[in-house]
C-alpha cells in the first residue's frame, strides 16, 4: 500500500492528512480556498464557527512545539471542537504503555481526531493505520519526513501575496536534508506548478537524488536568490544531524545567511518566509526577519485558518458557502 493512499476514504475524500505527496492539485487548491473562507473568523468579536461542535480533537505532541501546537489548538477551538492536549511527559506511555494502547484508550473516550507530532518518520502513518474508521489523523510533523500543514499554510501565504503559482521562481535555502518542511514544500510547489524551484544549500545539507523531485540544486546563495519571487529560509536541524556537517554557525551565516545585501539579488517585490523557529544571525539577519519583505508573522496567522480548513475537511464538515466567512 502506498503511503498516501491512506489519506482518502472510499469515495476519494480526504480523511487523514499525512503528507502532501499524492494530493492532486485541485485538492490543495480546495484546502486553500476553504482556508480563505475562515480567514475572517479571527477578526470577529466571537471567533467561532460551529462546524466541529460535539467533536473531540486530541493533540498528541511527542516533540516540543509552540507555533504548531498553539495554532492547531486555536483552530480546533474556533471550529467549536472540544480540545484535549496530552502531556506526553506525564502520560502512561512513560510507564510503559504502548502508543497504540494509548490511542485505543482515547478512542474509547469518543475522540474524533488525533493531531500527531513525533520524532520518528512514519509515526502518523502508523497511527492512521490503526485508528477506528471514524477517526481522522493529521500529521503535525514526523521526523525528517513531512509537515503537510506547514507547507499548506506557506502555499496559502504565497497565494495571498503572489496570486498564481505558475510564473513564480521559489528558492528554499538551508538545511534541506533534515527538514520535513522542505520535503512537504517541494511536493506542494511542484504540484501547484511553479516555474522554477531551487534548493540552495551546501552539499552536506542536500539529500541524495533530490533533483528527481523536480528541483534545481544550487550551492551558491547568490545564484539561488537571483531573480527569486519567494525566498523560504530554513533553520539548521542540529538535533537531527549526525556528525559535523558544518564548520561553524558563523561561517554558515557568512555563506548562506540571508542579509539585506543578499536579498537585493531577488526581485524587488520578493517575499521572505520562514517556518520557524528563527535562528537570528545563523540563517537570517534580524533586519531581514523583521523587514518590509518578511511575511513570517503572517505565516503564523495564516496557519490558524489553514488548519481550520484541514480539520473541517478531514472530518467531513467543510463550510457551506458563507458559513465560514
Amino acid at each position: 500500500m502506498r503511503r498516501h493512499s491512506l489519506q482518502h476514504d472510499s469515495e476519494g475524500r480526504l480523511h487523514h492528512l499525512l503528507t502532501i505527496e499524492g494530493l492532486k492539485r485541485q485538492q490543495i487548491v480546495d484546502i486553500l480556498d476553504t482556508a480563505e473562507s475562515f480567514i475572517s473568523v479571527g477578526d470577529r468579536q466571537v471567533r467561532k464557527v460551529p462546524l466541529l461542535r460535539g467533536k473531540t480533537v486530541v493533540n498528541l505532541f511527542f516533540e516540543a512545539s509552540t507555533r504548531t501546537l498553539t495554532t492547531f489548538e486555536l483552530a480546533a477551538k474556533r471550529l467549536s471542537a472540544d480540545v484535549l492536549k496530552i502531556n506526553i511527559n506525564t502520560s502512561a506511555t512513560v510507564k510503559g504503555e504502548s502508543l497504540l494502547d494509548m490511542l485505543h484508550n482515547l478512542e474509547a473516550m469518543q475522540c474524533d481526531m488525533f493531531v500527531v507530532r513525533h520524532a520518528d518518520s512514519g509515526a502518523a502513518h502508523l497511527i492512521a493505520r490503526h485508528v477506528a474508521p471514524h477517526v481522522s489523523v493529521i500529521n503535525a510533523g514526523d521526523g525528517s519526513h513531512a509537515h503537510p500543514t506547514q507547507a499548506l499554510l506557506d502555499m496559502f501565504t504565497i497565494r495571498r501575496w503572489k496570486g498564481e503559482f505558475a510564473p513564480l521562481t521559489v528558492a528554499i535555502v538551508g538545511d534541506i536534508k533534515h527538514s520535513r518542511v522542505a520535503r512537504s514544500l517541494i511536493h506542494a510547489l511542484t504540484t501547484l506548478g511553479v516555474s522554477a524551484l531551487r534548493v540552495v544549500a551546501p552539499k552536506t545539507l542536500i539529500p541524495a537524488a533530490v533533483e528527481s523531485l523536480g528541483v534545481h540544486v544550487v550551492h551558491d546563495l547568490d545564484a539561488g536568490l537571483r531573480g527569486a519571487d519567494v525566498v523560504i529560509m530554513l533553520r539548521l536541524q542540529k538535533e537531527r544531524m549526525q556528525g559535523a556537517m558544518l564548520p561553524s554557525e558563523a561561517e554558515y551565516f557568512s555563506t548562506y545567511g540571508l542579509t539585506e545585501e543578499k536579498l537585493a539579488l531577488a526581485k524587488p517585490d520578493a517575499i521572505v518566509m520562514h517556518p520557524g523557529p528563527i535562528n537570528r544571525g545563523v540563517e537570517i539577519a534580524s533586519s531581514v526577519a523583521d523587514g518590509a519583505q518578511s511575511v513570517i508573522l503572517e505565516q503564523v496567522s495564516n496557519g490558524i485558518a489553514v488548519r481550520m480548513a484541514v480539520m473541517s475537511m478531514t472530518l467531513g464538515r467543510a463550510p457551506a458557502e458563507g458559513e465560514g466567512a
